[in-house]
């Protein structure tokens, strides 16, 4: 696994609601970009971005944790939202950046072909110098399984495959796999990604028996969904023992969860009261905190404001 320590996480927006006649994207993708420089060159030590392959209009199914969805949520785009593809958008960052991870929050993974996926996550993460994080889970949408030829569900399988099939190829120089409909044998793919055992998977749901049992397979990581992301940390213990009684350590198990923002009197964020939440959670089993801040429009001063929090976050946890 690997781990950099408690880490500040930022979510970038790669989506934007679409307006009726109106320009859908306000001075295009430029802003995102640049966020990511300034986040990059601030110290931020992971940027998030999320997924949506295509939206059917039952938007309503997110708000129902029957489907995936979280209880009371709402879809922040309509069914003509503009999602960038993570996988592409990150590639693009990591030719401007340097030192952050890059993360997918999460990728719906079963709906791309898994071999094409390990080609295209091992490639990434060579070309960004092993630094490609990638979240994983089932999605909450019916109709994006259905545009794939997908039954929507099998969905649990069809990930678990996709993990499967991704992790053989990463690890194994001659790569075979047997199952009801898929069978290859003796398969090259190169390059493998830098980092060793393959790329870190995170793990995404709302905690279950079958989540644990993903998660001690698979995971690297857990990115929390649901009334669980409202409250990570009781579930840590249990991920702990899990992972001993399958053999795995669990030092190095990153868990996400969210900071959250104290306001001053005058509704500014307190950096300093924020930052002392930190110590406890990290103690109780936090590694990646993402937090939501208004960064500034203009390059320079989102440096500033961006490494503010850095080094409030670094003092926090001791680094």
């Amino acid at each position: 696994m690997t781990s950099v320590g408690p880490a500040l996480s930022i979510q970038l927006l790669n989506f934007s609601a679409a307006e009726p006649g109106s320009d859908p994207i306000s001075g295009g993708w430029e802003p995102l970009l640049a966020r990511a420089r300034a986040a990059d060159q601030a110290g931020i030590d992971r940027l998030v971005v999320s997924d949506h392959v295509v939206l059917g209009e039952n938007l309503g199914a997110y708000s129902q944790p029957e489907l995936g969805g979280v209880a009371g949520g709402r879809q922040p785009t309509g069914p003509d939202g503009h999602w960038l593809e993570p996988l592409t958008l990150l590639s693009v960052i990591a030719g401007m950046t340097s030192h952050c991870r890059l993360q997918t929050g999460i990728l719906i993974a079963a709906l791309r072909r898994p071999v094409v996926l390990a080609k295209m996550a091992s490639t990434l993460d060579v070309l960004s110098a092993g630094r490609l994080d990638l979240g994983v889970g089932v999605g909450w949408q019916k109709e994006e399984y259905e545009a794939a030829g997908l039954a929507f569900e099998t969905r649990g399988d069809l990930l678990e495959r996709s993990l499967e099939i991704c992790q053989t190829f990463w690890r194994e120089g001659r790569a075979s796999y047997d199952d009801d409909d898929l069978h290859f044998q003796n398969a090259h793919m190169m390059p493998k990604p830098l980092q060793p055992g393959g790329i870190p998977i995170w793990v995404s749901g709302r905690m279950s028996a079958r989540l644990l049992r993903r998660i001690v397979r698979f995971g690297s990581g857990w990115i929390p969904w649901g009334d669980d992301a409202k409250d990570p940390t009781s579930a840590v213990a249990g991920i702990r023992e899990a992972l001993e009684a399958a053999g795995r350590k669990p030092h190095g198990f990153q868990v996400a969860g969210t900071l959250p923002v104290v306001r001053a009197a005058d509704t500014s964020l307190d950096l300093e009261r924020t930052m002392e939440r930190v110590p406890a959670l990290v103690e109780a089993g936090i590694t990646d905190f993402r937090v939501h801040l208004p960064i500034p429009a203009d390059p320079g001063a989102a440096v500033d404001y961006l490494s503010n929090w850095v080094s409030g976050f670094r003092k926090a946890v001791g680094r």
